[in-house]
């Protein structure tokens, strides 16, 4: 077997640090002992973008939030269904993860940052959200292996009771929340009920040829 081999570690505010390691031709970004995400499964990580896209009816002038780049799987998915005239904002609270994107995973990257309709923000998803109101068709999270603050503690606010308003007052009418998690979570699904979303569970293969473990996107509608 091909060793694995560290290529960089990037420190994560208020957390523990990530680690790039590359596998012949793969990419792994790993947290502690937790594999996090990797080139060889991203099917959900697509699936969370192009079912976004559905499920905003062709909207003019989308735009779109994405937190947490990752390995840009989600982006990626996200500019092949939108239009010239969407806007895409992607919020990265690590450094690394967009100097990996430009650096030793350009070639996965495909230029996508540079897109005319991708703006990139350096801070915390949370505050960008908490400052928008009727800004966003749909918000896309990707930072933590579900509803809770894997990478970091201060994360955990995404998820709670003022985390989901914020959520909903950032969306326009009709906007789509969406959030990736590698497993299911019926509690968290009630919360969006509760917090004013129609809420749709769906369940993806983790690979995009359809293998893989079972990982669960929500969609949760403003009403």
């Amino acid at each position: 077997m091909t060793p694995r081999e560290l290529i960089d570690v990037a420190d994560v505010p208020g957390g523990p640090p990530l680690r790039l390691f590359r596998r012949g031709g793969d990419f792994m970004i790993v947290l502690e002992r937790n594999e996090l995400m990797s080139t060889r499964m991203h099917g959900s990580e697509v699936a969370l973008g192009t079912m976004a896209c559905d499920r905003l009816a062709g909207r003019p002038a989308a735009h779109l939030l994405i937190g947490g780049y990752g390995m840009g799987f989600t982006l990626r998915a996200v500019l092949g269904r939108l239009g010239a005239d969407a806007r895409v904002t992607v919020v990265e609270l690590v450094p690394g993860i967009i100097a990996w994107a430009r650096g030793p995973r350009a070639a996965v990257t495909d230029g996508c940052l540079d897109d005319p309709r991708v703006t990139v923000e350096m801070g915390d998803v949370a505050a960008t959200i908490g400052r928008a109101t009727a800004t966003f068709d749909a918000i896309l999270l990707d930072v933590d292996n579900g509803p809770d603050g894997l990478t970091r503690p201060a994360n955990n606010g995404l998820y709670g009771n003022q985390g989901l308003a914020d959520a909903r007052k950032a969306l326009r009418p009709g906007g789509v929340l969406a959030v990736w998690s590698a497993s299911s979570d019926p509690a968290f699904a009630r919360q969006l009920q509760r917090a004013g979303f129609a809420v749709e569970t769906v369940r993806v293969r983790a690979r995009e040829n359809g293998k893989g473990a079972m990982h669960v996107i929500w969609f949760a509608t403003k009403r």
